[in-house]
This record gives structure tokens, C-alpha cells and sequence, in this order.
């Protein structure tokens, strides 16, 4: 397909006009598309004018750069929630730049990367928490938690009444070890969970969880940054309200729905394939 045809299409199919993300603190250099500066979503590297195969990721980390180069493929798509790569084990802001070499290599290889952030948190068929609900079994029962315009969180009714039962079930289907913060009761209030998948622990989304009076949450990242007063005043307010919090990464809770894009570019006739990241279990 044509790679500019298929820009408008996915552009028109997720709605990317109606949004303006932020990723600002990119270093932008001659390889990065200069309309991607306007409103940090779509087309970021333009490196070919026709697409044979999309490769799917939800953090462009160099990992995952260096699986793709080593196919030695051209006139590819690399489609990614984030814009940036990932490392919550330095000091500070956790996402980091595409170094320069790697950019021009993908130059070099006709290789495009094409980025859907908040588009893709939207609520929806493709969205995160809504397919980390799905893979976990849960009801989706109303949205919360809006975020850039958009709400990005799920209320869910669970089988489970208790928090540990829940925590186990998220475990195995995530497949490695989570964390739980049990700053409230043991039972589930009503059987409902709020799911927010990513970097949920931030202060508005306690204070909206508290009004809620939802006492079980769901998210990615759930460490304390000190250096982040958002994530304070959310920890803060989960132990003053009693919510108990369940951290399963940033990647694997938002996997699901880069999982789930593979089909939407089948559906277009175009050949996807997911490419697997790693967990940082920091995040806990």
C-alpha cells in the first residue's frame, strides 16, 4: 500500500485530528518529520512511499529497533504507542530519545515509524485499558479517568471479592510478578475495579477513584517517584481513601492493545506482526 494512503487512513480511523499529545522533550533533528512537532502524533520518521508489512510496538525501545534492522527488511512500517524508548532506572524523566544512529538507519532501510499515543489510550476497540480489561476477563461497565481530552480508564465488574484473588489472576494472565500496595480492606467494594493502563498513579486519578468509591485499581507503573508530586499526592490519597493498588508495568498493561492493532492493518490487507518488548519490572 501507499504509504501516504495509508497515513490518511489510519489518521481518519483514529481520529488523531481531534488531539495534541506532548512529546516535547524529544530531540528533534533533521530525520524527524517536521509536521510531527505540530501535534506529536502520526507520521514521525517518513522514510518510504510504499508500506509492505507493519511491525507493532508498544515502546520503541532500541531493542526492538535492532529486532526489526536485523530482518534486513525494506519499505517498512514500525507503528508504536510511544514516541520515545523507556527506562525507568535512571534519575528523572524515564523516556528517552531514538539516538541519532539508529535514526539513520532507519532512514537508510526505508523504514517509517508512525506513532498513536493518545489516540490509542482513547477508550475503544483498539484502546489499552480496554483491551487489558478484555485479556483479563473483566465486564467494562463505565469509563473514567479523562486524560488530554479523552477518557482512557474503565470501571469493571469483577468475579473476584477479594484483592489477592484479583492480584493472582492479573499475575497469571500478565505472566510475571506484579505488585500490590494493599492500602484498604482485603474485599473488593461491590466487585468493581478500575483499570488505567500505563502511568495510572497520578494525583486526579485518586481523587476521582475516592469519589468513585472504587477501593481496587489496576495500572502499570506504581513506584513512588519522589521526584514526581503527582505520584506522591496519588499515594497519598490512595492510603487516605483506602484504595488498594495492583502495578503490573507500563508495558505489559498496555501490550494488549498494541496486540489488538495487528488486526486492524490485517483488515486493511496489509501483513502486521507484534513485536514482543520486555517488561521493567522498576515500574513496581
Amino acid at each position: 500500500m501507499k504509504a501516504k494512503v495509508l497515513y490518511e487512513r489510519v489518521g481518519k480511523d483514529f481520529e488523531i485530528d481531534k488531539y495534541k499529545d506532548d512529546w516535547s522533550f524529544i530531540e528533534f533533528n533533521e530525520f524527524i518529520n517536521r509536521a510531527f512537532r505540530e501535534r506529536y502524533v502520526g507520521v514521525m520518521l517518513d522514510n518510504t512511499d510504499e508500506i509492505k508489512k507493519v511491525y507493532i510496538a508498544t515502546i520503541p525501545d532500541i531493542s526492538i529497533i535492532d529486532k526489526i534492522l536485523e530482518r534486513n527488511e525494506k519499505d517498512i512500517l514500525l507503528f508504536s504507542h510511544h514516541a520515545m524508548g523507556y527506562d525507568p532506572t535512571v534519575e528523572g524523566f524515564p523516556f528517552y530519545s531514538i539516538p541519532v544512529d539508529y535514526l539513520k538507519k532507519l532512514k537508510e532501510g526505508r523504514i517509517s515509524f508512525y506513532v498513536l499515543h493518545i489516540p490509542l489510550d482513547k477508550n475503544g476497540p483498539y484502546s489499552t485499558s480496554v483491551n487489558l480489561a478484555k485479556a483479563l476477563h473483566l465486564s467494562v461497565d463505565a469509563e473514567f479517568c479523562e486524560y488530554l481530552g479523552c477518557k482512557v480508564g474503565v470501571i469493571c465488574e469483577t468475579s473476584f471479592t477479594k484483592v489477592a484473588d484479583f492480584a493472582l489472576h492479573v499475575k497469571t494472565i500478565i505472566g510475571h510478578d506484579i505488585k500490590v500496595r494493599q492500602y484498604g480492606d482485603e474485599i473488593i467494594e461491590r466487585r468493581k475495579v478500575a483499570v488505567a493502563a500505563g502511568g495510572g498513579c497520578v494525583d486526579f486519578v485518586a481523587r476521582e477513584l475516592s469519589a468513585l468509591d472504587v477501593n481496587a485499581f489496576l495500572t502499570g507503573v506504581t513506584r513512588l517517584i519522589p521526584s514526581f508530586e503527582p505520584n506522591m499526592e496519588f499515594h497519598r490519597i490512595a492510603k487516605e481513601s483506602r484504595i488498594n493498588v495492583v502495578g503490573a508495568t507500563h508495558y505489559s498493561t498496555e501490550k494488549f492493545a498494541c496486540m489488538a492493532v495487528v488486526n486492524y492493518f490485517t483488515g486493511l490487507g496489509i501483513e502486521a506482526e507484534f513485536v514482543e518488548g520486555t517488561p521493567c519490572m522498576e515500574d513496581l
